[in-house]
């Protein structure tokens, strides 16, 4: 989006003082306007203007006050919090930094260098909000992200762009928060505008292609409504282009306009008959005396189109329709990332259309986004994997070319010519190797990446202009560079028609120019199965890399490679033709394909040596087996420069943790690869680093992002153990108790649906008691209730002897540290899904009960969260079978085991003492007060106070009277001192149980605290 919404711009620059706005703008004026100052602040170094920059502009322009001054809100040079690193000032608010400064002189062009080192600043202030980059001539302004920012040129700014500045900027303003309320309101009118246009936009859609299959009889439906999406993007262009100065202003209402005219003079024809017309002078041009002139903008959006063009569609749509959409202000309130979101919502549509047609239910779980993996990339990733990639290359070209802002900001005067010319030629050089770079996106979709590269390299071509305008006072500019960069820089392939389509209208919106005719991007935007080139497989959408592009491959392929490629297991919606072309043309597979781990070695294909390539894939690949080759494979032949771990979710609607890799194509010859997890839409953080080789020494050479050396340490100590848990005991996972046309009679729908075996008693003889993951805890059972008919008619029944013989019980989804896993030592007969594993004895030797204070310990829990591929997740954290089967177990010590045994048997009373404890009060408050489902605090109410159980109970609708709270307050204190007695007792033997795991795994003190510091 724009940087704030104008609505809500508008609404806070009208609340300014406009007689003090001013009288600030003529003392800025007077200063900043001055032509031999102006000279002096371009000439001065960083150094010598610093505090006059400072106190001309913050102080006497802004109203801040500059210390050491009393009551002070503006300082120089404050001090990081965690290092000695200093910003070039602040602006503070009850002491603390509410904005960072970070300044250098006009010699440096290219803010861009500066804003990591600025927002470094910020990180390191816990209060910190604003950040400002400024060398001198131009301010930028950023509001929390590192993403979007406001710039201001502070040596030619005019009256009204000044506003903005001041609103933003002075003392009153930002000290209250103006500007994040600014951007916060905007967020909100953004969001409100996005579901309002994407309604008003899908009804259009929908009745123009019902309007479409009733008035045109005969043709294929499924077409019809691909020709509907051709013309909205027609009409989205032209509504674009009237609200941007491209065409004359209003053109589509002024055509509804002349319709009516024409029916009122009876001269009626068609409104889609003047559309088109309207539509050719987009493709051809016109020049008339008299009429506004129109430039031919066509890329092939508005070349003739025989199915199009032949079509009837009634006059009511068309003008109901684009009476609502020509209301939005395309050049303020909707940008390209608004359509962004639009177009990636509209996919689902089309799928819901050819549903629609074969008679068949719509699932809304499996739409067109969920099928082929589509998610609109944020355009905080996208921007830092493009300047990541793109722009290392970009950053190395000019250190190998040695340009140096600084030389240019020198200019002419008084140097030698061949000086000069050197100059130049460095300028030429880099030019002509930007314009033949290529930068492909091999899953497009609606084309996030393919916008963000051409932001970029549209700014690097300014920032070229710029420092040969410093040099020679008159700028080369190379014209169309925004079509010359189309055309040849960007390339992108997907598998949908409709992504493609929409990818090429959003590039074009962004680069058309009046007068300007747009590129064709039919040679580099293409429709196609980026993973398989065989007809036979994938029919039309068979796509042969070097087939099409061969220009590209003839230099060994592209320089960049970015995206956000389909997240699609196996499992769920590759068809069975592709699974065995995949299996027979991929070396990565490993017992099930998933497409993005398919792409991670397409990309390989695709790029040419030392090439740059960065991907948003799922977490799961760092240790899931289905993704030990890829990893061996990236490992061994690749530089993995930079793993970035998102927690938490990336995309609406994707259950799923993600990360970027960012990768060089180059062997890793002692390759340090850095890591680090972030934790919000700035993509920063304090960096882990390791010689990727390292990783290779992981058992499937698991790639854990957990840890730093001293952890790996300990990691390869506790692996260094004899033995894995499935050496010594059998492992298995719990039984499936439904599945349609599984058990024997089969199960029907219904069956599962109503799940007939399940009871709240004891129904017969082959009735159990029956557990899920959540009745399963650390040294306890806490059952719920349910029961189980067991026998042949289940889907997976398994054997019985699992769920009858003493076993260990482990939930699969787990806590946090230090009490990750929950694993119970049982005797008694329980049933168990398969959010349960089990584990069984094989040798007498080794103990059940010793292995469960194991399993729990602190030490575990440390090596879980490290080695496990699902252990460190936020969304869902699991132990899955394999993780369990594969932990380490030392030798046999009797003594050790027999200590463990013993104590763990002493856990698990008091555990189970304490659980009835809890228990019994809860129960007794759901039988006297008739609570039928009891808040988690009351159920947890020992962690309450009394003032908070009562609370807990008034929001139960409990209603006590003070002789009644008297006697409860009594009762409670009593239970709770009770079970605050027996939880110190479980702490107790908890840290005994550490301890003697501790001993077994020959852990060191340091080693100790490096564990429980976690």
């Amino acid at each position: 989006m724009a940087f704030f919404q104008n609505s809500v711009l508008k609404k806070y620059l009208a609340t300014q003082d406009q007689i003090l706005v001013k009288e600030a703008y003529t003392a800025y004026q007077k200063y900043f306007h001055h032509p031999q100052i102006r000279e002096n602040i371009r000439a001065a170094k960083e150094e010598q203007f610093q505090e006059g920059f400072l106190r001309e502009l913050f102080v006497n322009i802004l109203g801040y006050t500059i210390n050491p001054n009393p009551d002070y809100d503006l300082t120089t040079e404050l001090k990081n919090i965690k290092d000695a690193k200093k910003t070039d000032g602040a602006i503070l608010k009850d002491g603390k930094a509410l904005a960072v400064i970070e300044l250098k002189g006009t010699d440096t062009k290219d803010l861009e260098k500066i804003r990591d080192q600025a927002f470094n600043y910020k990180n390191n202030q816990p209060e910190c909000v604003y950040v400002i980059t400024s060398n001198f001539e131009k301010l930028r302004f950023y509001i929390d992200n590192a993403v979007d920012f406001l710039e201001f040129n502070i040596l030619a700014m005019q009256l009204e762009e000044f506003k903005v500045f001041w609103l933003l900027l002075h003392k009153e303003n930002l000290l209250s928060g103006i500007p994040k309320k600014i951007k916060e309101q905007s967020l909100l009118v953004e969001e409100q505008i996005t579901k309002q246009l994407y309604a008003d936009y899908s009804a259009f859609k929908q009745e123009l292609w019902q309007d479409m299959v009733k008035l045109n009889a005969g043709t294929d439906e499924l077409e019809l409504y691909k020709k509907s999406q051709k013309l909205l993007d027609r009409f989205l262009f032209i509504f674009f282009a009237e609200d941007k100065g491209l065409l004359p202003p209003n053109s589509i209402m002024e055509i509804v306009t002349h319709w009516n005219k024409l029916s009122d003079l009876d001269e009626y024809r068609p409104l889609y008959q003047i559309f088109k017309k309207y539509f050719g002078y987009l493709n051809t041009g016109r020049v008339q005396p008299g009429k506004a002139e129109i430039h031919a903008y066509n890329g092939g959006l508005f070349a003739p189109d025989l199915i199009l063009d032949a079509l009837e569609i009634s006059d009511q749509v068309l003008e109901k329709h684009v009476r609502k959409l020509t209301e939005y202000d395309f050049e303020s309130e909707v940008d390209t990332n608004i359509l962004g979101h639009i177009f990636e919502h509209s996919l689902n549509d089309i799928e819901n259309v050819r549903a629609q047609l074969a008679g068949e239910v719509v699932d809304r779980s499996k739409t067109k986004r969920k099928r082929d993996g589509v998610f609109y990339t944020p355009k905080y990733i996208t921007k830092y994997i493009v300047d990541n990639t793109l722009g290392k290359l970009c950053t190395e070209k000019k250190a190998e070319l040695e340009i140096i802002d600084e030389d240019f900001a020198e200019g002419k005067r008084g140097r030698q010519k061949k000086t000069i010319q050197r100059l130049k030629e460095k300028l030429d050089t880099y030019r002509t190797w930007l314009l033949q770079l290529t930068i492909c996106d091999p899953a497009c979709g609606s084309g996030a990446f393919l916008n963000q590269v051409l932001e970029f390299l549209m700014a690097e071509h300014r920032y070229v202009d710029e420092l040969e305008s410093q040099l020679f006072d008159s700028p080369l500019i190379l014209p169309n560079v925004e079509n010359h960069i189309l055309e040849n820089n960007i390339f992108g392939v997907d598998i949908n028609e409709e992504s493609v389509q929409i990818a090429r209208l959003s590039l074009w919106l962004r680069t058309a120019k009046k007068g300007r005719k747009l590129s064709s991007l039919n040679s580099n935007i293409k429709v196609g199965n980026s993973l398989i080139d065989d007809p036979e497989v994938a029919g039309d959408l068979a796509f042969n890399w070097s087939a099409q592009f061969p220009k590209v491959f003839a230099k060994g392929g592209f320089d960049v490679v970015v995206g956000n490629p389909p997240y699609v297991r196996s499992r769920d919606e590759i068809l069975d033709d592709y699974k065995d072309y995949y299996l027979s043309n991929f070396k990565c597979i490993y017992e099930k394909p998933n497409l993005y781990i398919l792409f991670m070695e397409k990309a390989l294909d695709l790029i040419k040596e030392s090439g740059q390539f960065a991907f948003i894939v799922p977490n799961a690949w760092l240790g899931i087996e289905s993704g030990k080759l890829i990893r061996n494979l990236y490992l061994t032949t690749t530089s993995i420069n930079y793993l970035i771990f998102l927690s938490g979710k990336s995309f609406q609607g994707v259950g799923v943790e993600t990360m970027i890799f960012i990768i060089k194509n180059s062997k890793p010859i002692s390759n340090i690869t850095k890591y680090f997890t972030v934790l919000s839409d700035s993509i920063d953080g304090i960096y882990n680093s390791i010689n990727q080789e390292d990783w290779l020494k992981n058992r499937d050479s698991f790639i854990d992002i957990k840890s730093n050396n001293d952890d790996i340490s300990i990691i390869q100590k506790i692996s260094s153990s004899p033995f894995i848990i499935e050496d010594k005991y059998d492992v298995r996972v719990g039984m499936q108790a439904y599945e349609k046309g599984k058990g024997n009679p089969k199960q029907s729908e219904d069956d599962v649906k109503n799940h007939i075996f399940d009871f709240t008693y004891k129904y017969d003889e082959n009735t159990f008691k029956y557990l899920e993951g959540k009745d399963v805890l650390r040294y306890g059972i806490n059952w719920s209730g349910s029961w189980l008919s067991w026998g042949p008619w289940l889907s997976q029944p398994k054997s019985f002897d699992q769920f009858s013989k003493s076993r260990i019980l482990i939930r699969e989804i787990t806590g946090k540290f230090p009490n990750v896993l929950y694993a119970s030592y049982v005797e008694e007969v329980y049933l168990n899904n398969k959010s349960v594993i089990n584990i069984l004895s094989k040798n007498n030797d080794y103990s059940l009960k010793a292995l469960v204070g194991i399993l729990n310990s602190s030490l575990m829990s440390f090596y879980h969260i490290r080695q496990a591929a699902k252990g460190n997740r936020t969304l869902f954290p699991k132990v899955v079978i394999k993780d369990i089967k594969n932990y380490p177990i030392p030798d046999i010590d009797s003594q050790i085991f027999n200590k463990l045994s013993v104590l763990v048997t002493e856990i698990s009373n008091f555990s189970n003492h304490n659980l009835e404890q809890v228990s019994s009060l809860v129960n007794l408050l759901k039988s006297k007060f008739s609570i039928e489902k009891p808040s988690t605090k009351l159920q947890n109410w020992p962690s309450l106070d009394f003032k908070g159980f009562l609370g807990e109970l008034k929001k139960a609708k409990v209603k006590l009277s003070l002789g009644e709270e008297a006697e409860w307050m009594a009762y409670f204190n009593e239970q709770k001192a009770k079970a605050q007695a027996l939880q110190s007792d479980i702490t107790r033997l908890d840290r005994e149980i550490d301890n003697l795991v501790y001993e077994l795994y020959g852990l060191t003190e340091e080693e100790i605290r490096i564990v429980e510091g976690d």
